[in-house]
């Protein structure tokens, strides 16, 4: 499918020196899917109102400013009129961006969205189910966490939302970093001006309970990816948790749009799929680079076939001698399950081999443990023969 029967070319431009405050009242008045950012005759951007909601930024801040912290460094994800939705999806993954310009040559034409896509493909999602996309290796917190640790979790892995559970283990509630920051915000428009490093120890130490939405929202994995979607669009959220039954409390996973586009992403080839987000912060490091040396990795476990590879990377504040200390986190799907390894470096390479390192000893960790189910399911079997 042609990107130009779903992208828009209907949109709202403003210069990066934009006071917030005017945005805001151009969204009110307008209903813009996105205004686009332009700095010196260059796009930096695409901003949704759902950004300007969940940050809590002042009036008079610039909006340049909020578009540049939203990325990881570089330039923003953009694709061509005519690209093919499997190109665009990849682009809106691997950029981290819900939104991205569309150009005709070198001139803007208009801005493409996530949600128009999904919307676009719904009735092509029936024939996968959501146990074929969703991840298995689920990140959770229990009910009496403190949300300092719900932050760390979610910063560390990556991710927008974790399942709560109670001290069985069973799901119990959800929180999100939109349920965070809307806290947050609501916590300083009580308390006002002045001094908050009081107030922000506080709110690290409230229990997860007190901020987590329930009941859950929920899908099986038997389930269809269409009908997930639907599930999404119709609570305007954006991933289900997978439970074992409908509205049960045994967690098998979750799905997302991400996930939804990723899939989106996928190609009959036989070469593995790869999926890297925040592309931009790869600096010596190449796509081909990256596959290859995954590819090494998984060919030391030749039974583990690869279905796909997603590779992220997060950019933190420090440095050194100019070079930003990088997060790199790699996720294996396998036809022998999910496996991944990560890291923290001085640049792309650095990172991305210091994840290699320790997905690689999780591979061959893999590896011995089916090693050792084979052999204890041979001894069995000899054992039963006498």
């Amino acid at each position: 499918m042609d990107i130009s029967d779903i992208a828009v070319e209907e949109f709202v431009e403003v210069d990066a020196d934009t006071r917030v405050a005017k945005v805001r009242s151009r969204f009110e008045r307008e209903n813009p899917k996105g205004i686009v950012v332009m700095d010196d005759g260059d796009c930096i951007g695409v901003i949704r109102e759902k950004q300007l909601i969940q940050s809590h930024v002042e009036d008079d801040m610039k909006v340049g400013a909020i578009v540049r912290s939203s990325r990881s460094g570089g330039s923003p994800p953009k694709v061509a009129r005519h690209d093919d939705v499997r190109e665009v999806c990849r682009v809106l993954v691997e950029g981290d961006v819900k939104i991205a310009p569309v150009y005709e040559g070198e001139n803007l034409w208009g801005i493409v969205a996530a949600d128009d896509i999904l919307r676009a493909v719904h009735d092509n999602l029936e024939a996968i189910t959501v146990g074929d996309i969703a991840s298995e290796s689920v990140v959770t917190v229990t009910e009496d966490d403190h949300v300092g640790k719900a932050i760390n979790r979610l910063r560390e892995n990556g991710i927008s939302r974790l399942p709560v559970v109670n001290e069985h283990g069973e799901l119990t509630g959800i929180v999100t970093t939109n349920d965070i920051v809307d806290f947050a915000v609501r916590d300083e428009e009580r308390q006002g001006e002045g001094d908050r490093s009081g107030e922000l120890e506080r709110m690290l130490d409230i229990p997860v309970y007190d901020l987590m939405s329930s009941p859950v929202q929920t899908i099986t994995a038997g389930e269809t990816v269409d009908e997930a979607v639907s599930v999404m669009f119709e609570n305007n959220i954006s991933g289900l948790v997978v439970t074992a039954t409908p509205d049960g409390a045994e967690i098998e996973g979750v799905i997302t749009k991400t996930d939804v586009l990723r899939a989106l992403t996928h190609t009959e080839e036989e070469s593995m799929d790869v999926q890297i987000t925040n592309v931009n912060l790869l600096d010596v490091l190449s796509r081909e680079d990256i596959v290859a040396d995954i590819t090494s990795v998984a060919d030391k476990f030749k039974e583990m076939n690869v279905l796909h590879a997603h590779v992220r990377f997060t950019q933190h504040k420090e440095k050194l001698r100019g070079t930003p200390l990088l997060r790199c986190q790699i996720r294996l799907r396998t036809t022998q399950g999910q496996v991944a390894g990560s890291g923290e470096g001085y640049g792309a390479e650095h990172a991305f081999h210091v994840a290699l390192d320790r997905l690689e000893r999780n591979v061959l960790e893999l590896k011995g443990v089916k090693a050792d189910e084979e052999y204890r399911g041979q001894l069995m079997r000899k054992l039963n023969e006498l």
